[in-house]
């Protein structure tokens, strides 16, 4: 809704309100209604542009104000709102409008309000009201202002404040356009008494703002037409202006005038007069305006507040009077000096305000020193009590004690700088410690700053410790000033400033230099003011600061004391201010590393005991006090939190000020000495002789962070629970941490130049020297003259006491220090380590010679600490190490560098006549010596002069020989060396064997580097160095002798082969050579394992190595005198070397494994290149593989599997031979396949036997074989027969593979090896290799297929007839038995078009190998122990039905070539596994899940559908004979077994005179086939019933499967099939007697029990059992004359056709034969014992079948449809057939409908 709308609306409500009591605001309202209706577009304009019509509108509005009705005037002031803002009101009308507000100003809140509202949108929307309109309008504000409503009050203040505001704001806008036309432009008079012409807004401004200041003077004003405003009121306003508009001010210079001349006096006079809280508080902000915004514009004013604002802070707090009794000359009270303090605190805060008032006033020398004052009184404000901010005992140290005269942190000394601040006396400071005293942000600041507490009209309450935490703000916010102006501009003058070319980048610039920048610079003029102001004010500053750090800050305050203690010391440092950056260095040396804890180092033990005693009272009291009684324990000194702190604050400043601290650097340096001895106090000593690194750090750490709290005060009570992240300056506080920022501290030193470099390193040697030279001092009378044979034992000892000490840097020379090393010489090698260029390139002057003058110097020096020396020793050796290394350039220069290295490790190494003897001594030479192999390592190679000295200095540790002898002459008389007469010379002590024993393990390490630099050694170098090393490994040390016969020999062969290649040089090296293989030689009988085993390694690795380039006479002599002979010395070691588990017979075997090994790898390598060159090839082999063979039966297992292991290698070796050598290769692959033969003799003996072909006397037994030499032995075999199918193309022959499968089978069945391996769920490693060796066999050799099915049949009966245990251990074979399952299915499928597989009985033996499995079902071993794989039985019978499923097939199609025996005995086998897997007992799978019973159960199913499938139909071939076809029959029988048989049936009934009668003779015939005798003894039709019993008997399991073999043997003998008919008659024939001998014991079992049960019901078995049986007898139909074939003397001969029936019979028998040869002849058959079902009185079994007969009825009754529609179990089991529809079955139904059956069949009703 638009403003016109609204407007509409509120006129509309006033004609309304208005209608009966003022009826002509109605007409005047509805009149302006009309107007706007109309025209209201129109009505606006002629408002706004004062029309005719402007009256009429405006008419209703002015009346209804006139009214004093309050609604009306409400909506009259609203319409006059809704015009105003539509700015349809005329200028005209303002006066009157504003008359009408004035007017209606006595109505109620609403109206005033209502009136407030419309000023403001009246004059902000008519910025041409001005002058006396505009006065009169906040005329209306002030009035309402000082209403006594406070929402009418406030709501008023606000408005003036927006007004005034607004008044400004167009001065602005006026400023901004500058079009003020000259008419009206006015004349006043200013201050001064000056004129000046200002446009309407500027005089506006100028008068409102004259009336302000008057008016807070209590003064008349003078454009206002008011009579009083409050003070407080009218500062609020002036502080609003100025804090708005500053800019305008310092752009009008009336406005400044009146700050001049009204404002500043005004505030002078508020300040001076008594004070009152509120008028102070206001006049105090005002001022602090004025002093930010108008310093430069009122410096004598600026000055003036400055200097009184000082004089307030700087008076004495004390005991404040009340503020009702202060007269303007007295005390001024606390709050007064708090808000000056909170302006002060304003005013530190911007630093450019800072730098005005210095370059103001104190840089003038006439002018007041405000800045000056201003620091000398914020340190006299922060001093004045010390008992209120407490005492930091952190500051003083971790475990230290403290004397009665220390306060603090060393108080008294600061107190020197800040007079008698902290002249306390011990009750004083335990006073101090007893009370909360401290500073904390929480705890002493308020709230709300006092200055902004405007609410206020008293004092509030000001904790008595916020002044002094302002004080501490003020000094922060003063040196964060200056490092955030300094900082900046120092780095971008002197890091970033662009740089010449090739000018290396500054990383540690020097102090700047202000007289070298531009002096016209601004940049040029801040920084020499901040340089004048540090420069005056320091020692205000160090002093305000030393002492405030001292006391107990929080956390939060000591971080910003601290970093303004790190901003003034890097500050100075960067303006080049050397004296105050010393000072604040030295001051936060004092906080970081208290005297007091330097002090106790030596009065505190360095074993610090916590016992856990009670404190007594006094003790207490001592400890809350920072005191220490005597005898009282202490813990041990160490530095606080706050001390490393302080120390983190020195190291960072040192770090950025590296460049530019020159002399200062030893100050700094002892400090950081001081700190890291500290420490490292409380860590674990190291070994007194332990070398300490150069340039490495201690790692010791202290047990305690700080000090923990002692007392009220200690502990900082006022900080809060550290709950977030802390300040950087206090993290990373840990020793190692700070250890670490000692040490950037020297890292540092790289970046330095070499000017600064060089003040670095005099003030690390100085202070090194000098503490050096106080411990040489104290060591000197305690030095003894001759050194402890025991010392280099237990370490370098210290004195136990020193006679007397000197202070060095505030530390004194304890036991800690003389144990830890000297701290300069341990920096000083770091420092030489990063500056190793400026020791290689710049000038020895530079870093060489101080350097290593003062590290030789120590080192020479008696009287210094042996660890000293020592550790100047270890510092110098790495030096001299480095520099080698480092050197990147050729020519002169590496030569003066190697020389110069050389002479000072000279001065090391080579001993005096004083010095020659003694541990300490020894030790400095074997670092030498240590030194010498280092530089060797890293740069032998680039080492130019000095091999003679080299060898020299190696010779001088070793004991020489006594004769030079030839070498090879004397080694082969005595191996050994005699020693030298001057080793017996030396007299035998302790230290000196050991420290010979160190020298010359040393120096070999030396002599080994040598032997890596052989190319640069010349011929006689080479026999020496030679010679050294064979007096080397004859050295009694192992290692020694080892590494010199296996490594370094072999290191000067391969030099020497290289060199051979020289034609002129072949014949002098290649004698050097041979003789260099003789030493070898003699050291491989060496007695001492080690060498003997690295000898031979020498010796073959030599031979393989540069056997290629041998002549085949040099091959002749090495094989025939140097590897047989040693494989014959070693063995005969070995047959003498007594027990075989010896220790000394284990090293034997180890040597001869290698020894085999190596000749194997010679072998491989050179066979067919080499050896099998020779003349002696033949015979080499020979020897060769009889040792491998002797080692098969007489050596220890490990010696025959390795044995094998290189024949192995050997014989692949001999697959790469030349055509020319195929033959030398066939022979020896013969001969070995002659030893792996009797080596299976061994294997298949399985006992120990002795070797007529061991060489040995006694002839050892055979030990039991290993699985490992067992698998490297099939190996063999395995690579035996590759090869040679690789040169003759084509597998061994049958002969061959038979006796390998032997051999294989003897392996695989082993029982004595000891190292049996799991092999359920995988397979073992031997077996797995057989796996592989059969599988890789060639089957198209003829008997090839067979042969191996055969032996994979025996493998899958392994783990149920040859399983075994063996060393608590079970073999299985389970998994080989697993894994040769499927791989006979996959051999069969291949060869199964190969007669030999069934001619020769191979698919018998598969069949077998399935069958045990099969039949023992549940009694199989588990298949797996981790896995789930299927049982055993289940995989023999997936496996089994698959050649089942083919061999029938097969079989008839190649049935002319297969014998008859052996197709009777392969379906013989069949019949049986069939048989194995029907009737397997299943009883334990009743304690399976019935799940897992179902499953097993459905799993069968597969058997019956095979034996439908893949064998019934070939089953009935005439091949196979009757008694197989009967066998399956009654296995089909046993298995349809319901329950237990009962014994209480008797045999059948015996034959009877006038029935058929069947032959007898067939009993005594088995081989007519005539296997069912119970079925034969009766006759055809006699089912006499006998006894019965009420015995419920044993159900068996598995009943679905049952009734499938019932349901198989109702099919087999039925005429469903109707393929292959004549083979199905047959089975039929043959089947149908155990058919009906079944389900006569059903039904006869029936009725003998039913009559003895009486109404006692049939279990559901038997019930079901009688039905089906019925049901199936029922709808059975046989073939024509299967039962008079069955009953007859040949049922195969008559299945298929019978004989005519004989019609001379007698009535009776010729009915007789008729009706055997019917259909229903098994109706006939059981006809009597239906007779008595159907003549049961009582009620037959019952149940309900599933039929496929189509409903005839609405009940569930069957009908004979429904019987012969009735689905089997099978029929549903399998899929064939759906389930049907149910319906209930009677057994007397079922018998009558049989019986109607034999009616229809005899002709009955037709």
């Amino acid at each position: 809704m638009s403003s016109l709308a609204f407007l509409v609306t509120e006129l509309q409500s006033l004609a309304s309100e208005t209608r009966r009591k003022h009826p002509e605001v109605r007409e005047a309202a509805e009149k302006s209604l009309a107007i706007l209706r109309s025209s209201p577009e129109q009505a606006t304009a002629n408002l706004a542009s004062d029309g005719p019509q402007s009256d009429d509108l405006l008419r209703p509005v002015f009346m209804g104000c006139a009214t004093k009705n309050a609604k009306v005037v409400a909506i009259s002031l609203g319409s006059l709102q809704r015009l105003i803002a539509l700015k349809a009101v005329p200028h005209s009308a303002v006066p009157i409008i504003i008359t009408t507000m004035s007017d209606c100003m006595n109505q109620g809140v609403d109206i005033q309000l209502r009136i407030l509202q419309t000023l403001v949108s009246l004059i902000t929307n008519f910025p041409a009201i001005h002058g006396q309109l505009l006065g009169d309008a906040l005329l209306l504000c002030f009035k309402l202002q000082e209403s006594r409503i406070a929402v009418v009050s406030s709501t008023a203040a606000a408005t003036l404040r927006q007004l005034v505001m607004f008044i400004f704001d167009k001065v602005v806008d006026e400023d901004r356009r500058g079009d003020v036309p000259e008419e009206a432009l006015e004349e006043i008079s200013l201050p001064n008494g000056s004129k000046k012409y200002l446009g309407p807004s500027a005089q506006d401004t100028f008068a409102v703002f004259e009336d302000l200041c008057l008016l807070a003077n209590s003064e008349r004003p003078r454009f206002l037409k008011l009579e009083f405003l409050r003070k407080t009121f009218a500062l609020e306003l002036i502080e609003s202006v100025l804090t708005n508009y500053y800019d305008l001010f310092r752009k009008h210079t009336e406005l400044l005038l009146l700050l001049q001349h009204h404002l500043c006096p005004l505030l002078l006079k508020s300040l001076s007069d008594r004070p009152n809280f509120p008028l102070t508080l206001r006049a105090t902000r005002v001022v602090f305006l004025l002093l930010k915004q108008f310093s430069l514009e009122l410096k004598t004013e600026a000055e003036v507040f400055l200097m009184l604002l000082i004089k307030i802070v700087g008076s004495e707090g004390g005991e404040a009077e009340s503020a009702d009794n202060i007269h303007a000359q007295g005390t001024r009270p606390p709050w007064m000096r708090v808000l000056s303090m909170e302006i002060m605190r304003g005013l530190c805060s911007d630093a450019e305000l800072m730098r005005n008032i210095w370059d103001q006033y104190d840089a003038e020398g006439s002018g007041s020193k405000v800045f000056t004052s201003m620091i000398t009184a914020l340190k006299r404000l922060v001093t004045e009590k010390p008992a209120l901010l407490g005492v930091c005992s952190q500051m003083a140290g971790a475990g230290s004690s403290t004397d009665s005269s220390a306060y603090g942190l060393d108080v008294g000394g600061v107190a020197g700088m800040v007079a008698s601040a902290a002249s306390a006396t011990v009750s004083g400071v335990a006073s101090m410690m007893t009370t909360e005293a401290g500073l904390s942000v929480q705890t002493s600041a308020m709230k709300l700053q006092c200055i902004d507490q405007l609410d206020k009209a008293d004092v509030p309450p000001i904790p008595e410790s916020y002044i002094y935490l302002l004080g501490v703000q003020c000094l922060v916010s003063l040196c964060e000033g200056f490092a955030a102006y300094t900082g900046p501009l120092y780095n971008s003058i002197m890091v970033q400033r662009p740089r010449a070319a090739g000018e290396p980048v500054i990383r540690a610039p020097p102090a700047l230099d202000i007289s070298m920048l531009p002096p016209d610079d601004s940049t040029t003029k801040g920084l020499r003011t901040v340089r004048e102001m540090i420069d005056n004010g320091w020692p205000a500053l160090l002093a305000a600061l030393s002492f405030i750090i001292s006391t107990n800050l929080s956390d939060e305050l000591f971080v910003d004391v601290l970093a303004s203690h790190q901003a003034l010391t890097t500050v100075s440092g960067m303006l080049g201010l050397a004296t105050p950056r010393d000072a604040f260095f030295t001051s936060l040396a004092k906080l970081a590393i208290p005297a007091r804890v330097v002090s106790s180092l030596d009065t505190t033990p360095h074993a610090y005991p916590e016992p856990n005693t009670p404190s007594s009272a006094v003790t207490a009291f001592s400890e809350n006090l920072g005191l220490s009684l005597p005898g009282a324990s202490a813990a041990p000194p160490g530095l606080s939190e706050r001390n490393l702190a302080c120390l983190k604050v020195l190291i960072s400043s040192a770090l950025f000020l590296a460049g530019s601290l020159g002399e200062g650097w030893f100050d700094v340096l002892e400090a950081l000495q001081n700190a890291d001895h500290l420490l490292t106090l409380r860590a674990a000593r190291p070994s007194a002789g332990r070398r300490i690194v150069s340039g490495q750090a201690p790692t010791a750490i202290p047990s305690g962070r700080g000090a923990p709290p002692v007392g009220s005060a200690a502990g900082s009570p006022q900080n809060p629970p550290q709950t977030g992240p802390r300040h950087p300056l206090l993290t990373d506080l840990e020793p190692e941490s700070m250890q670490h920022a000692i040490q950037r501290v020297f890292d540092t030193s790289k970046n330095l130049d070499d000017n600064a470099f060089r003040y670095f390193i005099e003030a690390l040697c100085k202070l090194s020297a000098t503490m050096v030279k106080l411990q040489s001092e104290v060591n000197a009378p305690l030095l003894p003259t001759s050194e402890s044979t025991d010392e280099l034992q237990s370490g370098l000892t210290t004195p136990t006491e020193p006679a007397h000490r000197r202070r060095v840097s505030g530390i004194q020379s304890s036991k800690a220090l003389m144990h830890s090393g000297d701290f300069g010489i341990s920096k000083l090698g770091g420092v030489a380590a990063l500056n190793i260029h400026r020791l290689i390139y710049r000038s020895p002057e530079v870093a060489w010679d101080p350097i290593t003058r003062h590290l030789l110097s120590v080192i020479r020096d008696p009287h210094a600490p042996s660890n000293i020396r020592i550790q100047a020793a270890s510092i110098l050796d790495d030096i001299l190490t480095i520099v080698p290394r480092n050197i990147s350039t050729t020519g002169d220069m590496q030569l003066k560098v190697q020389q110069r290295v050389l002479e000072v490790l000279a001065q090391q190494v080579i001993p005096s006549d004083t010095t020659a003897t003694g541990s300490t001594n020894v030790e400095l030479r074997r670092m030498g010596f240590d030194t010498l192999h280092q530089i060797l390592q890293s740069s032998g190679h680039t080492l130019v002069i000095g091999w003679e000295i080299i060898f020299e200095m190696l010779s001088s540790v070793c004991r020489p020989a006594g004769s030079t002898l030839s070498p090879i002459a004397e080694d082969i008389a005595s191996p050994t060396s005699t020693k030298s007469p001057r080793a017996r010379s030396l007299p035998f002590s302790l230290p000196n064997e050991k420290g010979y024993t160190s020298l010359v393990k040393i120096a070999f390490q030396s002599l080994t580097l040598v032997c890596d630099s052989l190319s640069s050694l010349s011929s006689e170098h080479l026999r020496l160095c030679i010679s050294t090393l064979g007096q080397f490994g004859r050295q009694a040390d192992t290692n020694i002798a080892l590494t010199a016969a296996e490594s370094l020999l072999w290191g000067v062969s391969d030099s020497i082969q290289a060199k051979r290649k020289d034609v002129e040089k072949e014949p002098e090296y290649s004698a050097l050579w041979m003789y260099l293989l003789l030493e070898v030689l003699r050291l491989c009988t060496d007695a001492r394992p080690e060498v003997r085993v690295g000898a031979i390694q020498t010796l073959f690795r030599t031979l393989q190595l540069y056997g290629a380039t041998l002549s085949l006479a040099t091959w002749e002599e090495c094989i025939w005198k140097v590897t047989f002979p040693l494989l014959d010395s070693i063995t005969s070691a070995i047959r003498s070397s007594g027990a075989d588990d010896s220790q000394q017979a284990l090293q034997w075997n180890e040597s001869k494994i290698l020894a085999l090994q190596s000749i194997g790898s010679i072998f491989n390598d050179f066979l067919t290149t080499k050896i099998m060159q020779l003349d002696s090839f033949e015979k080499a082999w020979d020897v060769f593989v009889g040792h491998v063979q002797d080692s098969w039966l007489n050596d220890s297992r490990t010696i025959s599997a390795s044995a094998l292991r290189c024949l192995e290698k050997a014989i692949k070796a001999c697959a790469d031979a030349p055509d020319d050598s195929r033959e030398r290769a066939l022979q020896a692959l013969e001969r070995v396949w002659k030893a792996c033969d009797e080596m299976g003799d061994a294997v298949l003996a399985k006992l120990p036997r002795t070797s007529a072909a061991s060489p040995g006397a006694g002839g050892p037994k055979v030990s039991p074989f290993t699985q490992e030499s067992l698998m490297a032995f099939v190996d063999v075999v395995r690579s035996t027969r590759s090869v040679n199918r690789k040169f003759e193309d084509k597998e061994w022959s049958i002969e061959r593979l038979q006796r390998l499968m032997v051999i294989l089978k003897g392996v695989l069945t082993y029982s004595e090896s000891p190292d049996f391996r799991p092999d359920t769920d995988v397979l073992g490693p031997v077996q797995a290799v057989i796996m592989e060796t059969v599988d890789s066999i060639d089957l198209t050799v003829l008997g090839a297929p067979s042969l191996v099915l055969r032996d994979l049949s025996e493998y899958v009966t392994l783990p149920f007839i040859a399983a075994f245990d063996v060393q608590n251990k079970r073999v299985t074979y389970i998994a080989l038995s697993k894994k040769a399952m499927p791989i006979l299915v996959e051999l069969y499928l291949r060869f199964k078009d190969q007669v030999d597989i069934y001619a020769d009985g191979t698919l018998e033996t598969i069949f077998s190998a399935y069958g045990i499995p099969m039949k023992l079902k549940y009694e199989c071993p588990s298949p797996s122990k981790y896995s789930k794989d299927p049982p055993l039985w289940k995989t023999a019978t997936t496996n089994f039905l698959r050649i089942v499923k083919e061999c029938g097939k097969q079989m008839r199609t190649l049935s002319d070539n297969i014998p008859s025996e052996r197709v009777e005995g392969i379906w013989r086998q069949v019949v049986e596994t069939f048989r194995g897997g029907i009737l397997a007992d299943c009883s334990a799978a009743t304690n399976l899940p019935l799940n897992t019973q179902q499953e097993d159960e459905n799993f069968d199913l597969a058997l019956i559908a095979a034996l439908e499938i893949d064998v019934v139909p070939f089953l009935g071939e005439s091949t196979i004979p009757d008694y197989v076809v009967s066998q399956l029959a009654k296995v089909l029988q046993q298995g349809s077994r319901l329950r237990d048989a009962d014994p209480y049936i008797p045999p059948s009934p015996p034959l009877s005179n006038g029935n058929l009668t069947l032959d007898n003779g067939h009993e005594a015939m088995p081989q007519d086939g005539r296997v069912s005798s119970e079925f034969e003894n009766n006759k055809f039709g006699q089912t006499d019933v006998s006894m019965g019993t009420t015995e419920t008997g044993r159900f068996l399991p598995r009943e679905r499967f049952a009734y499938w073999c019932f349901d198989l043997l109702f099919l087999i003998c039925s005429d469903t099939a109707k393929d292959q008919i004549p083979a199905r008659r047959r089975v039929a024939a043959l089947s149908i007697a155990p058919l009906l001998e079944r389900c006569r014991m059903t039904l006869v079992e029936f009725v003998a029990d039913e009559s003895l049960r009486g109404n006692l019901p049939f279990p559901r078995v038997r019930e079901e059992e009688l039905l089906y049986v019925l049901q199936k007898l029922h709808v059975l139909r046989l073939w024509p004359g299967t039962l008079w074939a069955a009953l007859s003397a040949s049922p195969s001969a008559f299945s298929v056709e019978q004989p005519a029936v004989d019609t001379t019979l007698e009535p009776a028998q010729l009915i007789a034969d008729t009706i055997k040869r019917s259909t229903i002849a098994h109706l006939f058959h059981f006809y009597p014992i239906f007779c008595e079902i159907v003549s049961i009185p009582r009620k037959t079994p019952t149940a309900w079948v599933m039929t496929k007969a189509a409903r005839t009825s609405t009940d569930f009754s069957a009908n004979s449809e429904d019987v012969r529609k009735s689905v089997s179990w099978t029929q549903v089991a399998s899929g064939a057939a759906q389930e049907g529809r149910a319906v209930e079955l009677d057994a007397r139904f079922l018998v009558k409908e049989c019986l109607k059956e034999v009616g229809r069949e005899m002709g009955v009703g037709r």
